[in-house]
Order: C-alpha cells, then sequence, then structure tokens
C-alpha cells in the first residue's frame, strides 16, 4: 500500500544512461548521422498529468498491456495453418491473403499518430487493444479468402496502433527509472507469445476450433484492458506539436535495422509452424515445436538484454544479435531434421529478442522528435517489415520452395550486422 501512495511526477525526460548508449553522445552533434540523445539538458518533453500511483504499479501496469497484446498476436499466428487448411490456401495464396495485414497497417498509419498526440496513448492503446482482441473472433470464423483479408486488413490496423501506443507507455515508464528497462517489456511480449503458441498447440491437440478458442483471448483481453486502464500514464495534455513529422536520417537507420529483424520476427510467426510441417516433416504435437523454442528463447533474451548492452554498447549488441539470427537459420536450413531445426529456431529467437526493443528506447530519447512521433516513425518501419516478410516468403516458396524462401529471412538477418556496423550509434 505504501508504493500505491508514493507519488512521482511522470514526464518523458529520462536520465542519460551510462555505456548503454554512450556511444550516441560520442558522434558529432552537427550530424544527422545519429540520434541527438538526452544528457542533462533533458531529451525533448512530452509532459504527463502526475500519477498517484508507484512506477512499480505503473510498470506492471504496461507489462500488463504488453502481455496481451502478445498473446493476441501468437494466438492468430499458432492458428494459421489450421485456418489455411480450412480454406484450402496454398503457400502462395497464403501469402497474398497475408498481404492484408500491411494494407491495414498503412491504413492506421495516420490515424495512430493523430489519434496518440490528439487524445493520448492511454486512450489510444485501451481502444486499440480492445479491438485487436475483439478482431481475433472474425478471424476464427471466416470461411471464405475475401473475409480473412478483410478482418486482416482490421486486425493490422488495430495491431499498429497498440504497438505504438503501447511503446509510448513504455518510454514513460522508462523514464522513471535510472537504467534502460524497454527489452523486459518486450520481453514480456515475447513470453506472451510463448505461452500463446503453447495454448495454440494444446487447442490444436484437442481439436478446438480456432472460433472459440481466439473467443476466449479476446474475452480475457478486454477484461485486461478494463482493469488496468486507470493505471496507465496520463498523457492527454493540450500540445501544439505536429502529428506527423519526417524522421532524420538517424532514426530512418535505426527503423531499417529494426525491418530487417522484424522480417524474420514476422517470418518465424507466421510460417515456423508450416515449416516443421512441411520441411522438417514433424509430427502433429511437434509442428509448434519451433515456434515455441524460439519465443522461448526470444523471451530469455529480452530479460539479459539490457544488462549485455549495458556492458557492450548498443552497436555491438545488434551485431550479435545479427549474427545470432543468421547462425539460427542457416542451422534450420542446412539440416531440416527436427532436433537440429529446433536448434536453429532457438538461435534464430534469440537474436532477434533484443534488436526492437533497444531501437525502440533509443529513439525514444530522440531530441528532435517527440517520443510518441519518434516511436511511432520507427516502429512504422519496422512493423512494416513484420507485415511484409510472411507475404514475401509465401510467394517465394511458391516460385520456389519453402526452404529456399528462408534463404530469404537469413539475408535480413545478416543486413542486421552490416547496417549496425556501419550505423553512427
Amino acid at each position: 500500500m505504501n508504493e500505491i501512495k508514493e507519488y512521482h511526477k511522470i514526464t518523458f525526460a529520462q536520465p542519460s544512461y551510462p555505456n548503454t548508449f554512450n556511444s550516441f553522445a560520442r558522434v558529432n552533434p552537427n550530424s544527422t548521422n545519429h540520434i541527438p540523445m538526452n544528457t542533462s539538458t533533458a531529451a525533448y518533453q512530452t509532459p504527463i498529468q502526475p500519477s498517484p500511483y508507484s512506477r512499480k504499479v505503473i510498470r506492471i501496469t504496461v507489462a500488463a498491456m504488453f502481455f496481451m497484446a502478445g498473446l493476441v498476436f501468437a494466438s492468430w499466428a499458432s492458428r494459421i495453418a489450421t485456418i489455411q487448411q480450412n480454406l484450402s490456401l496454398s503457400d502462395a495464396q497464403l501469402g497474398a491473403v497475408l498481404f492484408a495485414l500491411p494494407v491495414g497497417l498503412m491504413l492506421s498509419l495516420p490515424l495512430s499518430g493523430w489519434a496518440v498526440n490528439k487524445i493520448g496513448s492511454r486512450k489510444v492503446l485501451a481502444i486499440a487493444l480492445s479491438a485487436y482482441g475483439i478482431t481475433l473472433i472474425s478471424l476464427g470464423m471466416v470461411t471464405h479468402a475475401y473475409q480473412l483479408v478483410a478482418c486482416l486488413v482490421v486486425f493490422g490496423l488495430a495491431s499498429n496502433a497498440t504497438n505504438i501506443s503501447v511503446n509510448t507507455q513504455a518510454v514513460a515508464t522508462e523514464g522513471l527509472y535510472h537504467h534502460p528497462i524497454m527489452a523486459s517489456f518486450h520481453g514480456v511480449w515475447s513470453l506472451a507469445g510463448f505461452i500463446g503458441a503453447g495454448i495454440g498447440t494444446l487447442m490444436i491437440g484437442i481439436n478446438m476450433a480456432p472460433a472459440p478458442h481466439f473467443m476466449i483471448i479476446a474475452a480475457i483481453t478486454v477484461m485486461t484492458v478494463i482493469l488496468c486502464l486507470r493505471y496507465l500514464h496520463n498523457d492527454h495534455t493540450a500540445s501544439d506539436t505536429p502529428a506527423f513529422a519526417i524522421p532524420d536520417k538517424a532514426l530512418l537507420t535505426l527503423g531499417l535495422i529494426a525491418f530487417c529483424s522484424m522480417v524474420c520476427e514476422g517470418a518465424m510467426f507466421d510460417w515456423s509452424v508450416i515449416y516443421f510441417k512441411k520441411i522438417v516433416l514433424a509430427e502433429k504435437a511437434w509442428m509448434a515445436a519451433g515456434y515455441t523454442a524460439c519465443m522461448c528463447t526470444m523471451a530469455f533474451g529480452r530479460f539479459v538484454a539490457e544488462s549485455f548492452s549495458a556492458r557492450f554498447g548498443l552497436k555491438r549488441t545488434l551485431q550479435v544479435s545479427g549474427m545470432l539470427s543468421a547462425i539460427g537459420l542457416l542451422i534450420a536450413v542446412l539440416f531440416p531434421t527436427l532436433l537440429w531445426a529446433i536448434i536453429g529456431f532457438m538461435f534464430v529467437g534469440a537474436g532477434i529478442s533484443s534488436v526492437v526493443p533497444m531501437v525502440y528506447s533509443a529513439a525514444g530519447k530522440s531530441t528532435t522528435m517527440s517520443p510518441g512521433a519518434s516511436i511511432a516513425a520507427v516502429s512504422t518501419i519496422s512493423f512494416i517489415g513484420f507485415l511484409i516478410g510472411p507475404p514475401i516468403i509465401g510467394f517465394l516458396a511458391g516460385a520456389f520452395t519453402l526452404r529456399i524462401a528462408f534463404v530469404f529471412i537469413f539475408v535480413m538477418a545478416i543486413s542486421v550486422v552490416v547496417l549496425a556496423t556501419r550505423a553512427k550509434i
């Protein structure tokens, strides 16, 4: 109860994190090739109304939002193979259908950025996350491909709005601490992915249809939003900040790094079960093993990423992450047996674990744009990779084989290493 009574005045002004992002501080401040990080003069500040709740309560609440967002998406991903089979879609057809997700994302861009600036990330998150869960039900009830396309457009719109608003909340929460905590929030998202994959595997095992499975997840999501809404940061304040702004070169670089990593992550979500079914030839009970292994190491990696980054720096963290993903994909492609494929997917999960949270955290400390705007810019670029990666894999699998299509993901992993090496971070 003492923690509840603590009073914290919350702003987006954040302390400098020693070692973690120190390479930014050494770059020529007149260059457009770096992100101006906040120092003692403070970063771009967005005022937030004072909260009567402790930082621990706020952190748990924001983590719960990340958890539900991860659970919703993992629930969908775990049943893609089932829905593909129910609708009799080929790999190429599935890839075409999955392009509806990026369409929804693009439609959400002018809406999400404007809404976060206009009514605050708290209200946007509550509305978007609730819609995210409810739309999940419709995905389980479709009977034709065109219905699936329409539902995925709405699903993609809600997904991106949730992504931008929850990360804006996370940056505000990180400002209450004297060390980076963004990766731990994304670790909770991955943990939810792991649990969602397990639930999906269970539902497949007991032959439960996607619709009732998704109804359960949607009900839990809406109830969680209702319970947690009051504890979120209230950042609805009058502001002259423009809803849209062109990101500078440094933010674009961070966005491209996250883009490549998110292509890998999206492929793991949407194609891992199918890869184990068609390439590894795993038995039904083991088809989700690769996805589960990837989610497990991704969650673990995000919980240890903060200490690794604090010791070795952002650049080295991104380089190691890209190499781990590349090694894992090579193992899975060259040795498509159950054991080796699981090991390969574990490496991929560890590799993609820290890229996005580290990039988001760095972007949120830009002095050229507000935290919400900078995160919206970087997360939008990265999330496009998350959504267009799976359809591209589908087209490549249709033109060649799914095994060869996974080489494209390997190229994206190597691109993370190249971009991080060349970037001035």
